[in-house]
C-alpha cells in the first residue's frame, strides 16, 4: 500500500480567462500531463493543495486521485503564484512510470563549517544554488547537501564533482561547475584595492617636492 501523500481532483471544463472565478470559489485550476497521457485540465480544493505543499518537500511524489479513476503517481512539476499573496494560482501534475527514470533540478544545501571562513575571515559565495539529477521517481532526492568543511583556504572552492548523491541518482550537471567558494573579505579587497593609489599620491608628493 502506498504510503505517498493523496490528493483529490476533477476535471476542469473551465479555461482561459474564466478560470478567475473558480479561484474565488477556492478551487485552483491544474493541468495532468505526462507519461502516457495526453494533457488535460483539471481542478481541485485549494485550501486541500495548500495543506499538502506546506507538508512535503520539492519532488516529492504525491498519490492524485481524479474523480472516477485510479490513483496515479505524479510529481509537483510547477506551481504559478500571485506575485502579491504568494498564494497558487495554477498547478502543474506530471504522470510519472515509477519504473522509467526522470531528470529534474535538486536544491543544494550547504553544510558544515569552513575554517577558511571561521578563521581567516574569507567570504562563502553560493555559486549554483540547484543541480540536475537522473533518478527513478521513487528515488529522487528532496535535495543534496554539500559539506563546506574541506573549504580551509582562502581561494578553495567545492564543485559539482564533490556532491555525494544517494544510490541509484546521477548527477547530470557538468562536475566542474563550481558549487561554494571562499573569497577574500570585502574590508580585505578594498584596502587592497586602496593600496595601490596611496602609493601613486605619494610618489606625485614626492615628485612635486623634488621640482
Amino acid at each position: 500500500m502506498s504510503t505517498r501523500p493523496q490528493l483529490a481532483a476533477e476535471p476542469r471544463s473551465v479555461i482561459g480567462k474564466k478560470v478567475s472565478v473558480l479561484r474565488r470559489q477556492g478551487i485552483l485550476p491544474a493541468v495532468l500531463y505526462g507519461h502516457g497521457h495526453d494533457s488535460e485540465a483539471i481542478q481541485l480544493d485549494a485550501h486541500e493543495f495548500e495543506v499538502l505543499r506546506r507538508r512535503t518537500a520539492r519532488n516529492a511524489l504525491v498519490d492524485l486521485k481524479v474523480s472516477g479513476r485510479r490513483v496515479q503517481p505524479v510529481l509537483l512539476k510547477g506551481i504559478a503564484e500571485n506575485p502579491v499573496s504568494r498564494k497558487p494560482i495554477h498547478v502543474d501534475f506530471y504522470v510519472v512510470e515509477m519504473t522509467e527514470e526522470l531528470t529534474v533540478d535538486v536544491p543544494i544545501v550547504l553544510v558544515g563549517i569552513s575554517s577558511a571562513v571561521e578563521k581567516m575571515g574569507g567570504m562563502l559565495m553560493h555559486q549554483r544554488d540547484i543541480v540536475s539529477v537522473r533518478a527513478l521517481p521513487g528515488d529522487l532526492p528532496v535535495s543534496i547537501e554539500l559539506d563546506i568543511s574541506p573549504l580551509v583556504d582562502l581561494d578553495s572552492t567545492l564543485h559539482v564533482s564533490d556532491l555525494i548523491v544517494p544510490p541509484g541518482v546521477t548527477i547530470v550537471t557538468e562536475g566542474s561547475d563550481p558549487v561554494a567558494r571562499v573569497t577574500h573579505s570585502r574590508v580585505e579587497e578594498e584596502a587592497v584595492e586602496a593600496a595601490p593609489a596611496t602609493l601613486a599620491t605619494a610618489v606625485s608628493d614626492e615628485a612635486s617636492a623634488e621640482s
